[in-house]
């Protein structure tokens, strides 16, 4: 994930500086929605208290507390030490991407696995939501690029590799949301979420032709 996105592909590109690489450990950490979304709050804003993050995320601060030392202690998040003090604790990410690559950890892990796919799911709806909720008081010009496409393709599982390798080679032509290409994006640049699911709808039945 940016640290705030996740990226669940068994087959990912080559990991950029500053990314981990899921492991057993790692995603055993990560099967919790909360801890999920504490990381991703964490890249998308900055560093952060846990009071803050819990008004953010609607559950009490001890809550959040606890899976932010979960999170510590496997390695996600740490204390930021220059800006806390004796009465609150502040804490920042430690990676700018996580990425769930290793095709065998699925069956190693098969519950850790799912619970942080779905995670990754539901906080991908609810962002997709988030922006519909904003959508009428847009400017013209953002409201006209908002998109939610979906097409029907039927391809092997290596034409289906081949489509997610050329998805990401044009993504990364594009600006990456850091603290770095953020200081010096062009007027008017703002953050910009691209959500990518590739999805195998199985034994779905050919559909008749259409009648000439």
């Amino acid at each position: 994930m940016t640290t705030d996105d996740a990226s669940d592909r068994p087959d990912a590109p080559a990991v950029e500086q500053g990314s981990v690489v899921l492991d057993a450990k790692g995603l055993r950490a990560l099967a919790h929605p909360v801890r999920v979304q504490l990381v991703g709050l964490l890249g998308k804003y900055g560093p952060s208290t846990a009071t803050r993050l819990a008004e953010r995320l609607g559950v009490n601060s001890g809550t959040a507390s606890y899976h932010l030392r979960q999170l510590g202690a496997a390695g996600f998040v740490e204390e930021d030490t220059e800006r806390g003090n004796a009465r609150e604790r502040w804490w920042r990410s430690v990676h700018r991407t996580i990425w769930f690559s290793d095709p065998e950890l699925t069956e190693q892990e098969p519950e850790a696995a799912l619970a942080y796919q779905q995670s990754v799911a539901a906080i991908h709806t609810l962002r997709t939501q988030q922006t519909l909720n904003g959508l009428q008081t847009m400017d013209r010009p953002w409201r006209n690029a908002f998109d939610m496409s979906d097409w029907a393709l039927r391809l092997t599982p290596e034409e289906t590799a081949a489509l997610y390798e050329e998805l990401a080679e044009v993504i990364a032509r594009y600006r990456r949301d850091t603290p770095e290409t953020a200081a010096s994006a062009p007027e008017g640049a703002e953050r910009v979420g691209v959500i990518t699911h590739i999805l195998p709808e199985l034994n779905t039945p050919v559909p008749e032709p259409e009648a000439p």
